[in-house]
């Protein structure tokens, strides 16, 4: 069975599917692996370094998609190499239905498997290719890493002879994976750390990492069953305003990560909270890409709003390219490994399987 990834948009897309490493454990489970001319070449991964492995090496894309039984990506390949994807070959990638639903339906057409890894189900068996965790964590991380870079001010209290500088005071909106990771680099820098989030479990997560959880009534009822945040109602929307707009008043740095699984994202800062804030605070919004949590973020723009600068990226992880590719990679194979028949030495679509039924688009 060949398994194969071909070159991303780099312009849009910097990490790669399969790495070095992984490419070694696919060829000791018995799988060819080819990969295209230069594929990790941006990372620091030579393609001597695979053939050494292994894995083929194809100047031709269209060479790499016919021959393949699995295709792994980030997202959809481009338009002209999906036309290539042929009957009973395997698609898998974090592959947006819900943007992507025309292309989607022609390749079911074609009788090809789609496979989302965003719509893996949260459960122990699935942790370790939970795609959304592994890649959520790092851009709860750089999201701090940025904002702190942007704050003209010291994060940790300094006590010097000339005076005493305060800690920067850092509100986490959203404390799911990426609000936690956010969370956890930002006290580890010295800052103040507030967050909130609609799921009242959180609350013990956050202060467990040492942040102050703003309680907004209502909380307890804003979780599904999978664990994710809900849309919440206009009555707690009204309370969790009233409630940030006293907050943002002393905020210096703004992490924002609340999302909305297939929506928009909530806009949670309203532009007279925005107002309100000291100038010279920095909104960074993971959100934006999703429409933002704030009203006034722009994809790969730094808007200044009153000396208020809000930030938001279409991919903060291409500034974690190879960190994120290697934990994308690992989640990949460990998908893979679920879907793969040993014995038969082919893909096996159990849907039986939760993992399997739940990922597979039909």
């Amino acid at each position: 069975m060949r398994i194969v990834s071909i070159s991303e948009n780099q312009k849009i897309e910097k990490r790669i599917a399969i790495t070095p490493d992984i490419a070694k454990k696919y060829i000791a489970l018995g799988l060819d692996v080819s990969l295209s001319e230069n594929y990790g070449e941006h990372l620091g991964f030579k393609d001597i370094e695979y053939k050494e492995l292994g894995v083929k090496i194809f100047k031709d894309e269209k060479e790499i998609i016919t021959s393949a039984d699995v295709i792994v990506q980030l997202g959809f390949p481009q338009d002209d190499k999906i036309s290539l994807i042929k009957k009973n070959q395997t698609l898998i990638g974090i592959l947006n239905p819900h943007k992507n639903k025309e292309k989607i339906e022609s390749l079911i057409k074609n009788n090809i498997n789609i496979l989302s890894l965003e719509l893996l189900p949260r459960i122990t068996r699935a942790q370790s290719m939970d795609i959304l965790s592994s890649q959520a964590n790092l851009s709860g991380y750089k999201a701090v890493i940025e904002s702190f870079a942007n704050f003209e001010k010291a994060i940790p209290m300094m006590m010097t002879a000339a005076g005493t500088v305060p800690a920067a005071k850092v509100l986490v909106v959203g404390a799911g994976v990426a609000g936690l990771q956010a969370i956890a680099t930002a006290k580890r820098m010295g800052a103040i750390v507030f967050a909130t989030d609609v799921r009242m479990a959180s609350k013990e997560q956050v202060e467990s990492l040492g942040g102050k959880f703003l309680t907004v009534e209502g909380s307890e009822n804003l979780e599904t069953e999978g664990g994710y945040a809900k849309e919440a109602s206009d009555d707690f929307k009204k309370k969790q305003e009233e409630l940030l707009s006293e907050t943002l008043k002393k905020i210096d740095i703004v992490i924002c990560t609340a999302l909305i699984p297939g929506k928009k994202a909530p806009v949670i800062i309203k532009g007279n909270m925005i107002d309100a804030m000291k100038p010279g605070s920095v909104i960074y919004d993971l959100a934006a890409i999703q429409g933002g949590n704030t009203a006034y973020s722009e994809v790969d723009k730094i808007v200044n709003r009153g000396g208020v600068r809000i930030m938001g990226e279409t991919n903060i992880l291409n500034k974690l390219p190879i960190s994120a590719s290697s934990l994308y990679a690992k989640n990949v194979f460990n998908f893979v490994v679920n879907l793969y028949d040993k014995e038969n030495k082919k893909i096996n679509i159990n849907l039986e399987d939760k993992i399997i039924e739940k990922t597979l688009i039909k």
